[in-house]
C-alpha cells in the first residue's frame, strides 16, 4: 500500500459487496440518525447533516431509505439513541488503531471491541493511549471527473485547505479541524456536495507490517467492520505492493 493515497494506509474499508449492503446501509442510517437529531432535519441548516446524506448516496444507498431514516429521527419516534464513543489500541505488528463507534450500548460495544483486538494479537488501550501518533484533521473528498487537479487544487487553497491529492479515482482535500466547515462550504458551492466530508485521523509516521503480520492485521480490521457498532476505523500500518499482492492472491 505504501506510495499510494496517504488515506489507504489510515482507512481500511472493503467494498459494498452485495453481501454486505445492509451492513453498509445499517452504519449510514445510524449515522444520518444521529446527524438529524443533533441539528436541523434540514440538509442545507444542519452541515452534518448534509455529509451524512452525501455520503449514503456515495454507496447507492436508496433516497427512500435515506429520507426514511432522517423522517424518524426528527419525527421524535422511538428508537435507540446513539451516542460516539471512541476506542484505541493496538493489532498485530505493533500498529496504532483508532477504533470510531456509534452506539446504544457502551458495554457491549466496548466488550466486542476487545474481543476483536484480543483475537487478533492486539490490544485495547485506555483513550490517549494512541492518538497521539494521529493529527485530527478535516477531510473532503470529491470523484476524480468533478474537476481537474489543478482546478481543485486552487479551488481548495481559495477555501483555506492545507492539502490535495489527486488521482484518477478521486480528490482528497485536508485542512485543519477550525477549518473544516469553511473549506467544505467554500468547495461545496463550487463542486456541489462532495462525496464524503469528515473529521479524521492521519498518523504523523507509518509502522512498516510484514505478511504473517499484515494478514492478522487485514481479519482485524474486517472483524471491526463487520461489527455494526464501528463507523470508522484509523491505523497507522505501511504494507508493501508485494505483500498485498500475496495476499489478494
Amino acid at each position: 500500500m505504501a506510495g499510494h493515497s496517504q488515506f489507504k494506509n489510515i482507512m481500511y474499508r472493503k467494498g459494498a459487496q452485495d453481501a454486505k449492503r445492509a451492513k453498509i446501509f445499517a452504519k449510514h442510517i445510524r449515522e444520518l440518525t444521529v446527524a438529524a437529531k443533533t441539528g436541523l432535519p434540514e440538509p442545507d441548516k444542519n452541515p452534518r447533516l448534509r455529509s451524512a446524506i452525501a455520503a449514503a448516496r456515495a454507496v447507492n444507498m436508496p433516497k427512500d431509505n435515506i429520507d426514511r431514516a432522517i423522517k424518524r429521527a426528527s419525527g421524535g419516534e422511538e428508537g435507540a439513541n446513539y451516542e460516539e464513543v471512541r476506542y484505541e489500541g493496538y493489532g498485530p505488528g505493533g500498529v496504532a488503531v483508532i477504533i470510531e463507534a456509534l452506539t446504544d450500548n457502551r458495554n457491549r460495544t466496548a466488550s466486542e471491541v476487545r474481543a476483536a483486538l484480543t483475537k487478533h494479537g492486539g490490544t485495547l488501550g485506555e483513550t490517549g493511549s494512541v492518538n497521539f501518533m494521529f493529527d485530527r484533521i478535516g477531510l473532503i473528498q470529491y470523484k476524480a471527473d468533478v474537476a481537474g487537479a489543478e482546478e481543485m487544487f486552487e479551488a481548495a487553497l481559495e477555501a483555506g485547505a492545507s492539502d490535495v491529492e489527486s488521482s484518477d479515482i478521486t480528490h482528497e482535500i485536508t485542512c485543519a479541524p477550525d477549518d473544516f466547515s469553511t473549506v467544505r462550504d467554500g468547495l461545496e458551492a463550487k463542486f456541489g456536495p462532495p462525496q464524503a466530508a469528515r473529521l479524521d485521523w492521519k498518523p504523523q509516521n507509518s509502522v512498516a507490517v510484514d505478511e504473517d503480520s499484515a494478514g492478522t492485521l487485514f481479519k482485524l480490521l474486517d472483524a471491526l467492520e463487520d461489527n455494526d457498532d464501528v463507523q470508522r476505523v484509523a491505523s497507522n500500518f505501511d504494507v508493501s505492493e508485494e505483500v498485498m499482492e500475496r495476499l489478494s492472491a
